[in-house]
């Protein structure tokens, strides 16, 4: 990947948002309440092949989620992040095409719009569009070499 590029994926991707939350931020605390809502991808969570920057960006997100999450402790102000698999948007035409394959489907922006707004509704610090997407998640945290061999296996 050209450094323009890799520039411009960490641009959009992680530093539009890092400033974005800075923005909003200080008037969410000084009223007390409120919720960042971050879009985070299974990307994330597992690297993707031929999208490593954008995985790493995903990931970064994830963790900054976290510690803003524990940041934010007592203000008021919560933070979700959303753990969305392959959405069906021109994204993936201009990236090449990397799901073209049938399983998983594809989910539509209306359904990512829905689980936001359940999140935000339940005060849920993160969720998973769809919600099946947890399982690969939580068995890479409690069995990375299983995890690995599955994803190598079935991508």
């Amino acid at each position: 990947m050209p450094h323009t590029d890799i520039d411009r994926v960490l641009a959009l991707d992680l530093n539009a948002t890092l400033h974005l939350v800075r923005e909003v931020l200080p008037s969410m605390i000084a009223a007390g309440r409120g919720r960042v809502v971050l879009l985070g991808s299974i990307a994330g969570c597992a690297g993707v092949p031929d999208e490593a920057v954008y995985s790493a960006a995903k990931a970064a997100l994830a963790a900054f989620s976290e510690a803003l999450r524990r940041e934010l402790r007592g203000t008021g102000v919560g933070v979700t992040l959303v753990v969305a698999g392959a959405v069906d948007t021109p994204f993936h035409a201009r990236r090449g095409g990397l799901h073209d394959r049938p399983r998983p489907r594809r989910i539509t922006p209306g359904c990512v719009a829905g689980a936001v707004w359940e999140a935000v509704r339940e005060n849920r610090d993160q969720v998973y569009v769809p919600a099946w997407l947890a399982l690969p998640d939580r068995l890479r945290a409690l069995a990375p070499r299983v995890s690995r061999h599955l994803l190598s296996r079935f991508g």
